[in-house]
């Protein structure tokens, strides 16, 4: 048997080991991320779900489509639905864009989406690692904080805690969307304000 909170090595899909004493619940996430800045697909394009870390966004791209974890649906910030993703088949777009389509439809604008597979150092998602994790309270932690992060209770008076290993990752609208109304109306009035 494992003792659970023995130090153990964990190989990176570049070759780099980090030594930690276990697999932490929740890898990375992403906050209030907006449906219309998400390109959908068309034909044979599948689609992006982009992201780039909150503490580096000049980072390069992550596309988080394949990600496994729970989400929230919003309407206007308001939850109308919490969800998972990747106990199946279904990965985190294919879920969000089934939502488009279902019962749910029309109802909700933004979402929220905690993700359990890392990134890797090429920017890419890595395999989906055996839930062994530190410790019951850095689960419960997590736990807590997806909790208070997603549904930004009025008495929280603190954040939740992930932990410094986590990254938040903030949304990027694909250009393949093409610009939206506000940019369109700000070019407008630049070439207008030229003339």
């Amino acid at each position: 048997m494992v003792n659970a909170n023995a130090d153990r090595s964990i190989a990176l899909t570049s070759g780099e080991v980090i030594k930690k004493r276990g697999v932490m619940l929740i890898q990375n996430y992403g906050l209030f991320w907006a449906e219309k800045d998400v390109f959908w697909g068309v034909g044979g394009n599948a689609g992006t779900l982009l992201g780039v870390p909150a503490k580096n966004t000049t980072a390069d791209l992550v596309d988080f489509r394949e990600q496994s974890g729970v989400y929230i649906l919003y309407a206007d910030y308001q939850m109308v639905y919490v969800g998972q993703a990747g106990a199946g088949n279904q990965k985190l777009f294919s879920r969000l864009k089934q939502h488009k389509r279902d019962a749910l439809s029309g109802r909700w604008n933004r979402f929220s989406w905690f993700g359990i597979r890392r990134v890797n150092q090429s920017g890419k998602l890595a395999a989906e690692a055996d839930g062994k994790h530190s410790t019951h309270k850095e689960v419960l932690n997590h736990i807590e904080a997806i909790l208070i992060h997603a549904s930004e209770p009025t008495q929280n008076r603190q954040g939740g805690r992930f932990g410094e290993d986590v990254t938040q990752y903030l949304q990027v609208r694909d250009d393949d969307i093409g610009p939206t109304v506000e940019e369109m109306i700000h070019d407008i009035w630049l070439a207008r304000k030229v003339k």
